[in-house]
């Protein structure tokens, strides 16, 4: 698979994964956050998800600066926790505005250069969340679901362009965001995980690396977890 890749929410956790393996395996690619920045030595530039001229404005510049988008990994994402009942309507807004209207409208810009080079690969990035379901994630869980029938129309439209569309469903990862629950609420987390242990951020790179690559060719729609069986069956 030819061109850059983006990752967008690519400056931490397993966005950062994500890009730094991409890099590592010689794809060219750039970070799309807020900040514009990145560790590691990798390029970004500045792209809010939740904002279409931002996203326009974002691909714009990869496109002068670096060459045509390939790849793009549709990972920025955001929670705003709490029972519906008492949740305000901006929690459900951001939410669903970043994590699902953002990657509906990341992949619909993408297709510019995609659809010209008869080519690409759009990765989403869900959640174990969105078929499980989770206490308090109601906002969160919604639009990750929501990923699932947007990616899989999606690769009804663009499958006779060349280009897959599929979704990523993690579970529980080792990141900045798990390490601050407490003791108990990992232990009940774990018990529930029949390989018993949280991923690690590279084992979902390692899958985004996969299905970025012309191996990949012919896997589009579909939804891939990688939750150590938490989910399994639905």
């Amino acid at each position: 698979m030819s061109g850059i890749a983006v990752v967008t929410g690519g400056n931490r956790g397993i966005g950062l994964a994500i890009a730094t393996r991409l890099r590592d395996a010689g794809i060219p690619v750039v970070v799309a956050c807020r900040s514009g920045s990145a560790p590691d030595g990798l390029p970004a530039v500045v792209m809010d998800v939740a904002d279409s001229a931002s996203i326009d404005a974002g691909f714009d510049q990869i496109e002068k600066e670096y060459g045509p988008i390939g790849i793009v990994v549709a990972n920025a994402g955001i929670t705003r926790d709490g029972l519906l009942m008492r949740m305000p309507d901006e929690d459900i807004d951001v939410v669903l505005t970043t994590n699902l209207a953002g990657a509906i409208r990341v992949a619909r810009r993408s297709l510019r250069g995609m659809i010209k080079a008869r080519q690409g690969r759009i990765i989403l990035m869900s959640s174990v969340v969105g078929m499980l379901g989770s206490a308090g994630q109601v906002n969160y869980a919604a639009a990750k679901s929501g990923l699932i029938g947007a990616a899989r129309s999606l690769a009804r439209e663009v499958g006779s362009r060349g280009i897959t569309v599929n979704v990523i469903a993690p579970g529980f990862v080792e990141t900045d965001m798990t390490g601050t629950l407490d003791e108990d609420r990992k232990k009940d987390i774990l018990g529930a995980v029949p390989l018993g242990r949280y991923a690690q951020p590279d084992e979902v790179a390692a899958l985004v690396q996969f299905l970025a690559s012309d191996e990949a060719g012919y896997i589009t729609g579909a939804v891939i977890p990688i939750d150590g069986g938490l989910g399994m069956g639905h």
